[in-house]
């Protein structure tokens, strides 16, 4: 029998962020995957990628993660370039204009986790528990979880940080709305022949959006290519030099002549949006909770703010005297939260929206306010300090 008093479902970004964030409380804290941790991550850059905005860099900064990075595989992008394939419109962004060093970093997602894991190991109050869950028993004052080790751990609060299919989601019986996007997300690593000087592009076409990430190597981008379903479908089965043709006429050859350097991996994109977030002795974040579009490259950000967001409120809880695990006293944390994933949400969809298709009007109303947006400094400003989730 493991006792804790929150045990964290989930060792991904989100769920080792919550930890890590609890360390300075005098709470017990279980986190359980059935999934090694650490992985090795070689020499050559990983698929999945994530844009680290400046405000979770601070936070995995103060929490003692972000310096187990290895800088020689970061890139931190100073800049951003956003146009409109069938039309004058254009934006930039650049650090300068708030005075920053730069908006963000392109991290591999497992040098996040891996950097977590090597900051929570040095943590008194967390036990790492390898294995499945078989069985959940809900009490009232405590939830008992049946692993497929015969481990039987006890917790006062149940977190489910395990992604998009969540079990413990499933579980609670928290309700769910989703969506199709209508596109799948192609993901591959590129060498440009161009140097893409640390600037993050992105292009919106007819069938979806393109986004080349700056990786460390100055020759080499992430792509995060959504496109409609039968055109992604199409794109996969072209041979590498026809796709990377494909790749390089979309992008304007911006950064010149591309060339595939790694395999390509897609996923169906699917928004959802859970309609309860907490019950008494349980709460889930992140994908758990909520999926969006990664046209802006902010579901890494979101569900990181989810967790911080919650160790705040059970540190506040807890300081009070109160019991954390209580639905009632964690719905602020929800509401502010959900409240959150609804703008992004709704932002997300409008922007596929408008960017959509290649009907006139919505060309002339996307050229206009890219164009109206880049030529007013204060409405940048905006939104370049939103990017930086500041």
């Amino acid at each position: 029998m493991n006792k804790v008093d929150i045990a964290i479902i989930g060792a991904g970004l989100v769920g080792q962020t919550l930890a890590r964030a609890l360390k300075d409380l005098p709470l017990q804290v279980a986190l359980i995957s059935d999934e090694p941790v650490i992985l090795p991550v070689g020499t050559e850059p990983l698929l999945r990628v994530s844009a680290i905005n400046s405000a979770n860099q601070q936070a995995l900064t103060e929490l003692g993660a972000w310096q187990h990075m290895p800088a020689e595989r970061l890139c931190a992008y100073t800049a951003m370039q956003v146009w409109d394939q069938d039309s004058f419109g254009r934006i930039e962004f650049d650090c300068r204009e708030v005075a920053a060093e730069h908006l963000g970093h392109i991290v591999e997602n497992q040098l996040l986790v891996n950097g977590l894991a090597k900051a929570c190991a040095t943590q008194d109050n967390l036990t790492f528990i390898n294995g499945r869950i078989s069985k959940i028993l809900w009490g009232q004052q405590e939830t008992m979880l049946m692993l497929d080790t015969d481990d039987v751990v006890a917790c006062r609060l149940l977190v489910g940080a395990d992604g998009a299919n969540s079990f413990i989601r499933q579980q609670a019986n928290l309700p769910l709305n989703f969506r199709d996007y209508g596109h799948t997300a192609i993901v591959a690593n590129i060498r440009c022949s161009e140097p893409h000087n640390r600037v993050a592009r992105q292009v919106f076409t007819p069938h979806g959006p393109l986004a080349l990430l700056p990786m460390a190597d100055p020759h080499t981008c992430s792509i995060v290519w959504s496109q409609q379903h039968q055109h992604a479908r199409e794109l996969m089965a072209k041979d590498e030099q026809a796709f990377a043709h494909q790749l390089s006429a979309t992008s304007n050859s911006v950064l010149g002549p591309l060339e595939l350097i790694s395999e390509r991996a897609c996923f169906p994109l699917t928004m959802r949006y859970a309609r309860e977030w907490v019950k008494d002795g349980v709460v889930i974040i992140g994908d758990a909770a909520h999926t969006v579009h990664p046209l802006a490259g902010q579901g890494a950000n979101l569900g990181m703010q989810d967790a911080l967001a919650l160790a705040r409120e059970i540190t506040r809880l807890h300081q009070q005297g109160k019991d954390f695990s209580r639905q009632r006293y964690l719905r602020p944390f929800e509401r502010a939260r959900k409240a959150e994933a609804v703008k992004m949400i709704a932002a997300m969809d409008g922007f596929k929206s408008l960017f959509a298709g290649d009907d006139p009007l919505r060309k002339l109303l996307r050229g206009v306010g890219l164009s109206a947006t880049n030529a007013i400094p204060a409405l940048k400003r905006q939104w370049i300090v939103r990017a930086m989730g500041l």
